[in-house]
């Protein structure tokens, strides 16, 4: 959502003086790629997940802060919405084990933070969309209390000049009207983050957007919205209206939205900031005191602040980042299509697809994106966040065909290519990699578990929908502490 800013208004000179400063910074941000100081020797991986908190009812719990209080750690940190928290967990290298203490340690952490959350009267839950989610949810009274999110409405409404309407149309239909951003945060993620060279950052770029439909495929988890089943992985369109500052003139201009998947394959990371600082006007024009080029010249590492606080307001699915951490300049590649939960090995399993998939992709000697076209990349992403594990998806050389068909023939035997390339542990690539086969050959994940069991609840016990919903994050719960994996879930 962008870092913190004590700024509360900003006039046009504000906005003239931060243009100029963020082109200074795209300049020095090109002058700096070919520098060998990139942190590119032991490269690494990390994680945010986005959580929902729930009362002893399954209804939303509008208490983060009590919650954080409780926590008491801090890599929980708030998050837009008074039912969400955030976690950030600690970098992890994929070689040997290291898949394996990550998720016994994220387990263990999360038991401990449930735990504590109880005492106040919440509990902690990883799903993509919270299905007891109302409207009654989404005044301007449910936005956690933290200046920066209220600064982004402020700037989000200000420049769209009227009133959200978000409409999805799915196996039932939803039309909403919002007067805050609120919406946004029933969409609860989990965000893979890939440390990668200046030289690599394109190809795995390409390769991140080529299979991300197969990711949302794979793993959706929010089928549910105000008591209505819409897309397998309503997040996607849900989020894309959510934060959308074009009113609907200038949408028909064809003006970008700041939810945006892109429009090309690059040839450097470069191309991606480009594109931000030349397509978005600015949300937040807060501008730093450090002049990049001097601290270039003094044989220092610019923060370039204003381009990295600009970059954390446009949404891409999959966005580059760029950070200094012990005086070395760092680039990340952030994958942010996947939803949170069901599980943590569920999310674990899905950050082993991706990692192992993305090198071996990235690495192949003919790229793919060679061989397919950007929007048909794009028509795969909107097809699997609509249809989740039952899509059928273009791949070159196949046509359409299957996404389980795709994964089992294709694609698995790239992932294990990939995790091998990176060092895993045999045992731990089979066992997690096993969990994504097991996913395509029962067609289970958490959106088909959700929308069985709601009508499951619905039709044998005749529940009506309120009540039902309640019932399926009830069953839900109980089975995200197992940490079964999604495609052994009964349904009630």
């Amino acid at each position: 959502m962008g870092e913190h800013s004590d700024v509360q208004t900003f006039d046009r000179a504000d906005r003239a003086r931060h243009r100029e400063k963020l082109h200074h910074c795209l300049r020095a941000f090109a002058e700096l790629l070919p520098d060998s100081r990139f942190d590119v020797d032991r490269p690494t991986t990390g994680l945010e997940i986005e959580l929902n908190l729930i009362d002893d009812e399954s209804r939303p719990a509008m208490r983060n802060a009590a919650v954080l209080a409780a926590v008491a750690d801090p890599d929980f940190q708030t998050e837009l919405g008074q039912f969400n928290l955030e976690i950030n967990v600690t970098p992890l290298r994929l070689a040997g084990t290291g898949a394996w203490q990550f998720e016994k340690t994220l387990r263990e952490r999360l038991d401990a933070a449930d735990v504590r959350a109880r005492t106040v009267g919440a509990r902690l839950v990883l799903i993509g969309i919270l299905p007891t989610l109302r409207p009654e949810h989404f005044t301007s009274a449910a936005l956690s209390a933290n200046p920066r999110f209220e600064l982004l409405n402020e700037q989000i409404f200000a420049a769209r000049g009227e009133d959200l309407r978000i409409v999805i149309n799915g196996v039932e239909r939803l039309a909403i009207t919002a007067d805050t951003i609120t919406p946004e945060a029933a969409c609860t993620s989990a965000q893979f983050h890939l440390q990668v060279s200046p030289a690599q950052f394109a190809d795995y770029w390409n390769a991140a957007q080529a299979i991300a439909g197969v990711q949302v495929a794979l793993g959706a988890n929010a089928p549910l919205f105000f008591g209505r089943e819409l897309w397998r992985e309503t997040r996607i369109p849900l989020f894309e209206q959510a934060t959308d500052t074009r009113a609907e003139e200038i949408k028909a201009q064809g003006v970008r939205p700041r939810v945006w998947f892109g429009e090309r394959w690059i040839t450097t990371v470069f191309d991606l900031f480009d594109e931000n600082v030349r397509y978005f006007p600015a949300l937040l024009p807060v501008c730093d005191p450090e002049d990049p080029t001097d601290a270039i010249a003094a044989g220092n590492v610019p923060k370039l602040a204003e381009l990295r606080l600009h970059n954390g307001t446009i949404y891409r699915w999959n966005r580059p980042r760029y950070d200094v951490q012990a005086g070395r300049p760092r680039l990340r590649l952030e994958n942010r299509v996947l939803p949170a939960g069901p599980t943590v090995v569920d999310t674990v399993a899905n950050g082993a697809f991706f990692f192992g998939l993305v090198r071996a992709l990235a690495e192949s000697d003919r790229p793919l994106w060679s061989q397919m076209s950007f929007n048909a990349a794009e028509e795969n992403f909107a097809t699997c966040a609509r249809h989740g594990i039952d899509a059928q998806v273009f791949w070159p050389g196949l046509g359409y065909l299957p996404v389980t068909e795709l994964v089992l023939r294709r694609l698995l035997p790239l992932a294990h290519h990939g995790l091998d390339r990176w060092g895993m542990d045999p045992t731990e690539r089979d066992r997690l990699l096993g969990i994504i086969e097991q996913r395509c050959l029962t067609g289970r994940n958490g959106a088909s578990w959700q929308v069985a069991t709601l009508n499951r609840l619905e039709s044998a016990d005749r529940l009506r929908r309120p009540e039902a919903l309640r019932e399926v994050v009830r069953h839900y719960v109980d089975l995200m502490h197992s940490n079964r994996p999604a495609h052994e879930w009964p349904i009630p």
